[in-house]
């Protein structure tokens, strides 16, 4: 009997140092402090917090507590109206991070939100296009001729193009929406099928241009899974919000 009490009492004595990290004027300082201080420094964005670290910074604001306390700062109505707020901070906090814990997102609540997001945003339009840049409309009414003959449009570019930047890729624009071109432009772009040239040529302050629809697409929202992350927490965010609201209602609250 008294050898298993021996062993129990080295078993608690085990805890109780586990549970005491450091101690400053007698004064416990508890593991759970100096992991609590590691997350709040890493939340923060330090990447290399060390245990050590956090206790050392502890250590060094019990110290300037105790000298605080001594001094009667403690009893200073602004100092505890500072705690009180704080308080109720880090509770509240704590508060809405169980309620998300408790609250998991499902993947049918990511869905409805992705759809509800789709449905509010209108579809933008995209085109990839090549044009010839001419400064007459005789040339223009040339190259369209000579297009209808078969000759291939990216080699009339590169030969008869005056816009530098795309002749050398055979007239090739790239992807972009309607609104990077000037609305002549793009008013006779939109009109096009895919692999369509226009008819006739179109005038714009840069001179005369043949156009080429070399495809389109509609784009509104990315694919759900390449948001996730940030679904996720927009979804939490309404939900933190719909409960702060649910306990606002129920609280009696007087000005």
């Amino acid at each position: 009997m008294k050898k298993l009490t021996l062993v129990t009492a080295a078993v608690l004595s085990a805890f109780s140092f586990a549970a005491q990290a450091a101690s400053v004027n007698g004064q416990a300082i508890s593991q759970q402090r100096i992991d609590a201080v590691v997350k709040m420094m890493q939340a923060q964005g330090q990447q290399q917090v060390s245990p050590a670290m956090a206790s050392e910074q502890i250590i060094t604001a019990e110290i300037l507590r105790q000298e605080a306390v001594k001094r009667g700062l403690d009893k200073s109505p602004a100092v505890r109206a500072q705690l009180q707020n704080l308080e109720a901070m880090t509770l509240a906090d704590e508060l809405l991070r169980d309620h998300v814990r408790r609250n998991p997102i499902t993947d049918a609540k990511l869905l409805a939100e992705y759809n509800a997001l789709k449905a509010q945003m209108p579809a933008k339009k995209s085109y990839r296009a090549r044009h010839i840049l001419v400064k007459t409309e005789a040339e223009a009414q040339a190259i369209i001729a000579a297009l209808k003959k078969g000759k291939p449009f990216a080699q009339l570019a590169k030969e008869k193009s005056q816009d530098p930047g795309s002749a050398v890729q055979g007239g090739d624009l790239g992807w972009s929406e309607p609104g990077a071109y000037v609305p002549p432009f793009a008013e006779a772009l939109g009109k096009l099928s895919k692999g369509q040239v226009t008819a006739v040529p179109v005038k714009t302050d840069f001179g005369w241009h043949i156009i080429q629809l070399e495809d389109s697409k509609s784009e509104s929202l990315p694919p759900l899974d390449s948001i996730r992350p940030q679904l996720t927490q927009r979804v939490q965010g309404m939900m933190v919000e719909d409960y702060i609201k649910s306990l606002k209602s129920k609280a009696q609250i007087q000005p």
